[in-house]
């Protein structure tokens, strides 16, 4: 697998929309509300949790919004909340109200572990947010349990639930697969949510590449074959917005099934996603964590304008791509730790 190449005789536009040196147009934002989350998932953190940054050093609902404007008025019109768990994050709903207003906004969403979902997901929607995810890895309470170290799995069905009721579709649902783990679960989430098939979307996640997730992945090829032994795929073609799933309908239930694969089936070259670090700090590329913090430039008075040409050069700076997908002395695995990120 091969990284895009930069443009021949590219220049850095100053106006128009956020595009890299490598001709990617970036319309798509990932805003982590918060580092902190209610489980502890074997992919994502270790067992004893991490040292959360104290709340003088989260970006205020005020300063997000602001940022997030700036954003808006370069091109980006899809925002996605992400965590930790966003719901952990008090009133969370004036957030999503302050965000849902900004004009050229097309779509607000959110991922959620779905635990604390069921009693906010009306006043989310009524507040404005469009759609859910909602991270399933295993239909077993035992070993979901085992999986999050501390999840309640009657929550977050009551979640789904709760999200199909309040008009939050279609809701999505991420489940992370992971060889030797919960490999047996591809087939028994697609006959689970089949009968949900005009609201549901199933979305299986290969492991990022942090820490020692070589050891347990899982292609999203092997995934696809161990459906094609239950089910006919047929493919369909890529949803509006160019998000990194790649869908096949199940022709037997109607299921739409996505896959995510960074590291077998990368989509470094089409990428057009950014992403927004409680910290202010902006992660042009999940693999990534070298820019200046925006929460500081806010917080030393800059103005709309100079907000906005710190984010051209933050997307002008980012990189082909990352190199999980790479063998040999080319392999570089992602830096720090997911639940921090906000995938």
């Amino acid at each position: 697998m091969t990284l895009p190449a930069p443009l021949p005789a590219f220049e850095r536009p100053q106006s128009g929309p956020l595009v890299d040196r490598y001709g990617r147009a970036h319309t798509y934002l990932r805003v982590s509300v918060t580092d902190r989350c209610n489980y502890r998932c074997t992919y994502c953190m270790p067992a004893e949790g991490l040292k959360w940054l104290p709340r003088t050093e989260l970006m205020t609902y005020e300063e997000l919004t602001r940022v997030v404007g700036a954003f808006v008025r370069l091109g980006v019109r899809r925002v996605r909340l992400t965590g930790g768990e966003p719901t952990v994050r008090q009133d969370l709903v004036t957030l999503v109200a302050h965000l849902a207003a900004i004009p050229g906004l097309d779509d607000l969403s959110m991922t959620s572990n779905g635990e604390r979902l069921a009693g906010l997901a009306g006043p989310l929607a009524r507040a404005g947010l469009r759609r859910v995810n909602i991270s399933l890895d295993t239909l077993d309470p035992e070993q979901f349990r085992a999986l999050t170290r501390t999840g309640d799995l009657r929550a977050v069905l009551a979640a789904i639930d709760a999200a199909l009721e309040a008009g939050l579709t279609p809701v999505k649902i991420n489940a992370v697969m992971a060889r030797s783990v919960n490999e047996g679960q591809v087939v028994a989430l697609a006959r689970h949510f089949g009968p949900l098939a005009d609201r549901v979307q199933v979305r299986f996640i290969e492991t990022m590449p942090f820490r020692d997730a070589a050891r347990v992945h899982l292609p999203a090829a092997e995934m696809r074959a161990m459906l094609a032994e239950h089910y006919t795929l047929e493919p369909l073609e890529a949803p509006q917005g160019g998000g990194p799933a790649r869908y096949w309908r199940l022709r037997e239930s109607g299921l739409a099934v996505g896959f995510i694969s960074p590291i077998t089936e990368h989509f470094c070259q089409a990428c057009n996603r950014l992403r927004l670090m409680v910290d202010g700090h902006v992660r042009t590329c999940l693999s990534r964590d070298d820019t200046p913090s925006l929460r500081d430039l806010v917080r030393a008075g800059a103005d709309d304008a100079a907000i906005e040409a710190a984010l051209r050069e933050m997307v002008w700076a980012k990189v082909a791509g990352h190199e999980a997908h790479l063998d040999g002395d080319a392999f570089r695995a992602f830096e720090g730790v997911m639940t921090a990120i906000g995938g």
